[in-house]
């Protein structure tokens, strides 16, 4: 079992900045892959970013490669979510998710947070 737990989302405007906090606890060591998800309002859940526990390579959803980055601290277990040029389309809950192999699929990970909210306005 994966624990998850996002925080830091809120309300800013277009063009700020947030970052996403993820507290992973339990078998983490079982689960390589730390993704960040979202779901904008009436949409489907869809992929944004992952990290590797090991080696710390990165992949990104071409809607937000250049202004997200992605990193962790692995002694703390902790993942982020830097988001920079923040746009209304970025409005959205935002989950953290954990997977033994990368994908960028929800279906392909086994353990989600409860979300944390980012609304962006014009």
């Amino acid at each position: 079992q994966v624990q998850l737990e996002e925080s830091g989302g809120g309300l800013v405007q277009a063009g700020d900045s947030l970052r996403l906090s993820c507290a992973a606890s339990g078998r983490t060591y079982d689960n390589d892959v730390m993704g960040w998800f979202r779901q904008p309002p009436g949409k489907e859940r869809e992929f944004a970013a992952a990290i590797r526990w090991s080696g710390g390579s990165t992949a990104y959803a071409d809607s937000v490669a250049g202004r997200f980055t992605i990193s962790m601290d692995n002694t703390k277990k902790m993942v982020y979510l830097q988001m920079n040029k923040l746009k209304p389309e970025d409005t959205a809950v935002y989950y953290c998710a954990a997977s033994n192999s990368f994908s960028r699929k929800a279906v392909g990970y086994n353990y989600w947070g409860q979300g944390t909210q980012v609304t962006v306005s014009s």
